[in-house]
């Protein structure tokens, strides 16, 4: 499970890597905040506010415009939780689903506490950043998953029968481990959704979307990162439901021009596998990125998830770049994102020399302890 063992990283290499790693996190951002807007409001709501397209430029939601969710919270936390369990395994100890599960505990505590607590020195960098602290509409399932030091696992999950999109919406992370196997990826994602989604649909969607992220990272095309994730699901139990909104995502792209009635009918009960699916296809049927996720955002499910989701596909295979410039400049939390982003880029890359045999940097371990 080594990110960088044998992996040799030129620079033309490291920069696209780079760039996939923050569009990736600035797509989910992005996604996310064009949805809040509408999330959840009937579609013809939606156009009675919003004209007969629906939303086609970002809103405002909670008090401004490129205001973020939960949903991107938690895919910070998730980063730093990754980052935090790399550092962690120079001292012997490598189990990274209770890495990422304390990482979301830290997310619990924002939605808990004021404001940051400097004397938890454990806590690191990204915990202190002051504008995480605002409650953004976390579910029920979230709050009572990370609500105490247990840690839910397939065997043994937290919520049961929780079958939203929550935890899927976190795991764009997981599919940035370009240097592990597929199959790991998924492991891992499914691991760390149970934390809190304990429904198959729910856990085996947050696995089959980092492995189609894992395969954009890559540099695979989006239909061989779906076909990839399709083949690792068949051996799980309980993957059919999943299965199906894949399949029935990729048939959608061929049944005409991509319509709001589409995507509704892909996301269904607005489950993680509905969303999923709909998020394959928004990012297949998408003349661009701001297209997909205008298709990702406007039809009556959670819009929110949708367009973090899709935000996050669009992001890994086209690099931040692609992503629309005027979208960007209102992101709350850009300057976070972006320094993230590059951290775990910098740990993915080059991880011996901030920590390893020859040295460590102070700097580093400051703001990913290894408490």
């Amino acid at each position: 499970m080594d990110a960088t063992a044998g992996a040799v990283w030129g620079r033309a290499e490291q920069q696209d890597f780079r760039s996939r790693v923050r569009g990736t996190l600035l797509g989910v951002a992005v996604g996310d905040a064009f949805g809040a807007p509408v999330d959840r409001l009937d579609l013809d709501d939606v156009r009675r506010a919003h004209g007969a397209e629906g939303l086609t430029d970002p809103a405002p939601a909670y008090g401004r415009r490129g205001a973020v969710t939960h949903l991107t919270q938690l895919t910070l936390f998730s980063v730093d939780g990754l980052i935090r369990a790399q550092v962690r395994r120079d001292t012997g100890a490598w189990h990274p689903p209770t890495d990422l599960h304390r990482a979301y505990r830290r997310w619990a505590a924002t939605q808990r506490d004021w404001g940051p607590d400097l004397r938890r020195k454990e806590d690191g960098w990204l915990a202190r950043e002051e504008w995480l602290y605002a409650r953004r509409d976390a579910t029920r399932a979230l709050l009572l998953g990370l609500g105490d030091e247990t840690m839910g696992t397939p065997q043994a999950p937290k919520n049961p029968g929780e079958r939203g999109a929550e935890a899927a919406a976190r795991s764009a992370p997981f599919g940035l481990l370009v240097g592990w196997e597929p199959q790991l990826v998924a492991q891992l994602a499914v691991e760390c959704a149970a934390q809190t989604h304990g429904h198959p649909d729910g856990y085996l969607a947050a696995g089959a979307y980092a492995v189609i992220v894992h395969g954009l990272a890559r540099g695979d095309s989006l239909d061989a990162a779906v076909q990839r994730a399709l083949a690792l699901l068949a051996a799980r139990p309980g993957h059919e439901p999943v299965a199906e909104a894949l399949q029935h995502a990729l048939g959608a792209v061929r049944q005409g021009l991509p319509t709001a009635e589409r995507v509704s009918e892909l996301i269904g009960e607005g489950t993680a596998e509905g969303l999923v699916g709909a998020a394959v296809y928004c990012a297949l049927v998408g003349e661009d990125v701001r297209h997909g996720l205008r298709l990702a955002v406007n039809h009556g499910g959670p819009s929110a998830a949708a367009g973090a989701l899709a935000g996050g596909l669009l992001g890994a295979l086209h690099g931040e770049t692609a992503l629309p410039p005027a979208w960007l400049a209102e992101l709350e939390g850009r300057p976070t994102i972006l320094e993230l982003a590059d951290d775990f880029a910098m740990e993915m890359t080059q991880g011996p020399a901030l920590h390893g045999p020859a040295g460590s940097s102070p700097g580093w371990l400051a703001r990913y302890p290894r408490a």
